[in-house]
């Protein structure tokens, strides 16, 4: 339990320093854009190219990734149904609330977790593999389209599309993942460096946009991001339990590993995702501070019970 709570911890120290630049001003009133671009372009490509090239391809067909993919994908469409045809909101903010409701974090709260929690740090890798190189591409891909300022033919929206740092970052990381091509050192060290800033400059930049916010206050929209907040922390894991138990037949550890990948919290790359796009902003910030609050205990609890 204590790698949960100095997972947490180490997270809510780097917000608190975001909050406190936003607060003080030091880095002035464009401080937040510049830092989005940067994260955007530079830092989260790095970061997408070196972990899906350093990964091992057959965890592609682990069961624990399929149970992931399932509870993943279900919370997805869940929220796309009832914000989509029940409520009637636009496209952009239909994903970013579903990516709130399915996207973990897997990177900078699920590593500690899976080195101090499940024993493992290589129990992240599929989760973050699929994330990255799967649900983030075609994530880009609907936000392009849904934000463009002109209407585009399909073919035109995926050619564009195709030209998003992150989703070249992640084909060029499967293309080194499957073929086995070396990458030459003086590529990739400095890839590793950028990489290294990409979630404390996520973490950063999501402290200082709760400057001033006040999380489901007036006018926040606050029924899509209470359905986003219970679909990713009640709803995803017990989905996860179910298709490990009754399709899977997971063993007790693959179990306990599938469904406390699937409690993590959003993953702040949704708010990075928003924040880009200019779309479902306030509902991606609200998401990923409750459902990171509320993650302690549900994740507290899956230990306890399925150990």
């Amino acid at each position: 339990m204590t790698g949960v709570l100095q997972g947490f911890a180490v997270i809510g120290v780097i917000i608190a320093v975001g909050y406190a630049l936003a607060r003080t001003d030091v880095l002035g009133p464009g401080a937040r854009p510049v830092l989005s671009r940067f994260v955007f372009f530079v830092a989260a490509p790095a970061l997408l190219f070196t972990v899906v090239a350093g990964a091992r391809v057959d965890v592609l067909f682990s069961p624990v990734l399929a149970v992931s993919a399932i509870a993943a994908v279900s919370a997805f469409l869940l929220y796309a149904v009832v914000a989509r045809l029940a409520w009637r909101r636009t496209l952009g903010p239909v994903t970013v609330g579903a990516l709130s409701s399915g996207y973990v974090n897997a990177n900078n709260i699920g590593l500690p977790v899976a080195v101090y929690v499940l024993g493992s740090p290589a129990y992240t890798a599929p989760v973050m593999l699929l994330q990255l190189a799967v649900f983030a591409p075609t994530a880009l891909v609907v936000l392009d389209a849904a934000t463009s300022e002109r209407r585009r033919t399909l073919g035109g929206t995926v050619l564009t599309s195709l030209k998003n740092p992150l989703i070249v970052a992640a084909v060029l990381g499967l293309v080194v993942a499957v073929t086995g091509a070396p990458v030459p050192a003086l590529v990739l060290e400095p890839l590793k460096l950028l990489a290294g800033a990409s979630v404390p400059l996520m973490l950063a930049g999501f402290g200082m946009s709760l400057h001033g916010a006040r999380p489901l206050g007036a006018g926040s929209e606050r029924r899509d991001v209470l359905l986003a907040s219970g679909l990713k922390l009640l709803v995803m894991p017990a989905i996860a339990l179910a298709a490990g138990t009754l399709l899977f037949r997971l063993d007790p550890q693959q179990l306990h590993v599938a469904v406390v990948l699937a409690a993590l919290p959003t993953a702040q790359n949704v708010h990075n995702y928003a924040t880009r796009y200019g779309t479902g902003v306030v509902l991606a910030r609200d998401a990923g501070l409750i459902t990171t609050l509320g993650a302690v205990p549900v994740l507290l609890a899956t230990s306890l019970l399925l150990v």
